[in-house]
């Protein structure tokens, strides 16, 4: 089901898409691809939305440096010095973070339009990223694909195919508050992550990968997800064909749970500190799956490298639920 939402400056038509299975009502925005809502019932069956949105497009005009709930592309995350080598020659790209280009530029995937086609239980949201497009090079066709489980479960698949060698790095910026407002840094987290990327000043990866034993880093037993995090942590899976589990986040006082299954090898946590508007510091917690962060002028990481004939493709799902008392 459909309706407009909105209309862009230039006429543009922007529209929004509810989906409803297994107890979850998700809404998406054909702008930016944005999940503007997750509906979910806690412990006692009182239904609260679970991530930070805008109620109206002029919202998300008006304050786009959050992301809410957007797809991130061409490349999610930051690339130190605005600037890649690539096959012998370096790509220029718009300096949006000091010094470096943060989450694809001053007009990423985030601030455009995408086409939305219904599918089975779900939504495909599909674009043409023209060469040269925040100076990434290579034509980028991208499909995202929105879908509930019988269960509730919200999985997203991305997929791109390229005409000519580039990066891509995709992920979703959702903010998730489980206790539907208020602060989130009171929320249980767990992740299955032993090492994690040291940053510098401009929050680009500094040096190898370090041990998060003895550190603020170490989740991998629960506990508050707190403040002060804009960090890719190392997933201990690696890469991997199928998603698998790798985050627990948890409201005690709802009961709320919230599961993190993806194919990436890595996960940036932000407890949302820069946060401002009408949401407060704190108020949200992303749990963006994706690659690492300056990979492209990082050869000892992941490869972040799209070639003609190859086909870019991952997968996150995260399944809703809810735990008794006596679970804790």
């Amino acid at each position: 089901m459909s309706e407009l939402f909105g209309t862009l400056s230039d006429g543009t038509p922007v529209h929004r898409w509810t989906l409803e299975r297994g107890g979850v009502r998700v809404r998406v925005l054909s702008y930016g691809g944005i999940v503007q809502s997750v509906e979910v019932p806690d412990r006692d069956g009182r239904t609260a939305d679970v991530v930070l949105g805008f109620g109206d497009l002029d919202g998300y005009l008006e304050h786009p440096e959050p992301y809410l709930g957007a797809v991130i592309g061409r490349y999610a995350n930051r690339i130190g010095g605005a600037r890649f080598p690539l096959d012998g020659r370096t790509y220029a790209l718009a300096p949006n973070d000091g010094p470096g280009s943060l989450h694809g530029g001053e007009r990423g995937f985030d601030k455009r339009v995408w086409e939305v086609t219904p599918v089975t239980h779900g939504l495909r949201l599909s674009r043409v990223s023209p060469h040269g497009e925040e100076g990434f090079p290579g034509r980028l066709a991208v499909t995202v694909t929105y879908t509930l489980t019988a269960s509730g479960a919200l999985g997203i698949v991305y997929e791109a195919v390229t005409d000519a060698p580039t990066v891509v790095n995709l992920t979703s910026h959702t903010y998730w508050n489980l206790r539907g407002s208020g602060d989130a840094g009171g929320h249980e987290l767990r992740l299955a992550a032993s090492r994690y990327t040291p940053v510098d000043e401009h929050l680009i990866p500094a040096g190898a990968p370090a041990d998060v034993s003895g550190t603020r880093f170490d989740f991998r037993t629960a506990r508050p997800a707190g403040s002060g995090y804009d960090h890719n942590f190392v997933l201990d899976k690696g890469v991997t064909g199928a998603a698998e589990e790798v985050a627990v986040l948890y409201d005690p006082g709802s009961g709320r749970s919230l599961t993190v299954a993806t194919t990436e090898p890595g996960l940036q946590l932000y407890t949302g500190d820069h946060l401002s508007g009408p949401f407060a510091p704190g108020a949200g917690v992303a749990l963006e799956t994706q690659h690492f962060p300056d990979s492209p002028n990082r050869p000892d990481f992941p490869s972040t490298v799209l070639r003609p004939g190859g086909v870019f493709r991952s997968e996150t799902v995260y399944g809703l639920g809810v735990r008794d008392r006596a679970a804790g």
